[in-house]
């Protein structure tokens, strides 16, 4: 399975401090040692609506670089995509909303105004040897319009894979879904496309790992999480933080999919970012620890001891 890290974007924007270029920087070197090798890493919109990623540019000057690594910068508008070509993005992801007061609320267009811009900006992308993601947000349910229909979500995804998208992510922006929503939107979705599907879930309300699970089961290429379980939508009203990239891929393993990365990165990854952000990261990997702890020398029928088991006082 692969893992999208999207903690040094989505996880950021929504933090209230600032942290500056060079942790940013630090934050996606560590994420990358762990073995991730998908990371968006930033967005390149108005400095003014999301001041957490006015350094975009200066992040992408300064980050590792490597075969099988890539980077990918969400972008909004034609300005947003020539920034990310400029700054040697591999990769961009494109939102469109599911709903007219969100989409205007987040992008300033409407749908169709955003669905037109999605096909000028894919088309550009890909003329510059650049993979496409059209992330449509909202999927599961709006802060504002209440519940979405399937059908236009499949709508919207048929109309993005016919501009040209390589990807379709299904965005739970507010962390509404249960695992049935999962199934009957990847039933809409695969009505119409067979591109593959990207999965990208909240933890508001609990249901977010449950959802990452679900994904699996019905075919998802890739599911988002963000290192320390950081984030959430500055446009959505109560969207707290994304799903915990440790977390999920402790789930994972533990039922015998694996992700390629290490748990103990991923755990120090987190403990970095907390710091500079004056927090405890929400993920809870880091505060139980791995299990079963190496230092027992015993390992699960099937799966690989970890080393690193942090002790927790079980009193």
């Amino acid at each position: 399975m692969r893992i999208v890290e999207v903690g040094p974007r989505d996880g950021l924007q929504n933090e209230s401090v600032l942290v500056g270029t060079g942790a940013k920087v630090a934050y996606i070197e560590a994420l990358a040692a762990a073995g991730l090798t998908r990371i968006e890493a930033v967005s390149f919109v108005h400095p003014r609506l999301v001041p957490q990623m006015a350094d975009a540019e200066r992040v992408m000057a300064r980050v590792p670089r490597r075969d099988g690594l890539s980077y990918i910068g969400l972008v909004v508008n034609e300005r947003g995509l020539e920034r990310a070509l400029d700054a040697g993005v591999d990769e961009v992801n494109v939102t469109v909303v599911t709903t007219e007061t969100f989409s205007r609320r987040n992008q300033g267009m409407t749908i169709a105004q955003a669905l037109d811009s999605f096909s000028v900006i894919a088309a550009r992308a890909r003329a510059a040897g650049l993979r496409v993601t059209a992330t449509v947000g909202a999927s599961f349910g709006c802060p504002f319009e209440g519940e979405v229909s399937p059908g236009d979500v499949a709508t919207m995804a048929r109309r993005c894979a016919d501009s040209g998208a390589d990807e379709i992510a299904l965005a739970d922006t507010i962390g509404v879904g249960v695992p049935a929503d999962v199934r009957r939107l990847t039933a809409a979705v695969r009505e119409v496309t067979g591109l593959p599907l990207r999965f990208h879930f909240h933890n508001t309300r609990n249901t977010g790992y449950a959802n990452a699970l679900a994904a699996v089961e019905v075919g998802a290429a890739a599911l988002d999480a963000s290192g320390g379980g950081i984030g959430g939508c500055p446009f959505a009203p109560a969207a707290t933080g994304n799903i915990a990239t440790e977390d999920l891929c402790y789930a994972l393993r533990r039922s015998d999919v694996d992700t390629g990365v290490d748990l103990d990165g991923l755990v120090a990854a987190a403990a970095y970012i907390g710091e500079r952000l004056g927090v405890p990261p929400p993920a809870l990997l880091g505060r139980a620890g791995d299990f079963p702890p190496a230092t027992t020398g015993r390992t699960a029928p099937g799966r690989t001891s970890r080393q690193g088991w942090v002790h927790v006082d079980s009193r």
